[in-house]
């Protein structure tokens, strides 16, 4: 029997690495195998190519080239982690997949959505979330978050405000025109709430 594929998205300072942690807890105890995962990441190539990404000044990679290295780990992390757990009956919860490039890259780098998707084609067959869960929370909030959790951002995270702004809408277009597969929970309060109300919007999938 197939596994599921769940992405985790939002913008910085959501609290994506703690529910991931607690919705594997919480799937787990429903007596589901499960693979937790982030992007980019989860093999020993992506993981390379995420120090590239990572590392370095703000000019160090333009957008297209962001995309074109996002893309490179991408292809990697689906064809030797994600598709074979999911063909083996697992569940994939992964923090950022496509949809993050669509929304940085895309809404706020300026880069076409139909490019993208087209190395994501190319280098992962298209591979889609069946669940995308958009954790919601003001930008300022998040920024606050984020700062308060470490000094020392990466370059993905040490844009200006008008940058995450763009981000955030994005998603939120995203979230509109497919609203099959994705979800946009509220990030606000305790994360044991938080991890309750991204439960409520699996439960088609359990």
């Amino acid at each position: 029997m197939r596994g599921r594929f769940i992405t985790l998205e939002g913008g910085e300072g959501v609290g994506k690495s703690t529910q991931i942690r607690q919705l594997a807890e919480a799937l787990r105890a429903l007596d589901l195998n499960v693979v937790t995962t982030r992007e980019p990441g989860g093999t020993e190539g992506a993981e390379a190519i995420r120090g590239l990404l990572l590392a370095g000044g703000q000019d160090r990679w333009n957008d297209a080239t962001e995309a074109l290295l996002f893309a490179a780990a991408r292809a990697d992390h689906v064809a030797k982690l994600i598709r074979p757990a999911i063909d083996r009956g697992d569940w994939v919860i992964c923090d950022r997949f496509v949809d993050s490039t669509r929304a940085y890259q895309g809404g706020a780098g300026g880069m076409a959505d139909v490019d993208i998707l087209n190395l994501h084609r190319i280098g992962s067959g298209g591979l889609l979330p069946d669940r995308t869960l958009i954790l919601d929370l003001p930008v300022e909030e998040g920024a606050r978050r984020a700062k308060a959790r470490s000094a020392d951002a990466d370059r993905m995270g040490a844009k200006d405000a008008a940058y995450y702004e763009r981000v955030a809408a994005r998603f939120r277009e995203l979230a509109d025109a497919e609203p099959a597969r994705f979800r946009v929970v509220d990030a606000h309060g305790a994360p044991d709430a938080v991890t309750e109300r991204l439960m409520a919007s699996l439960d088609d999938l359990l």
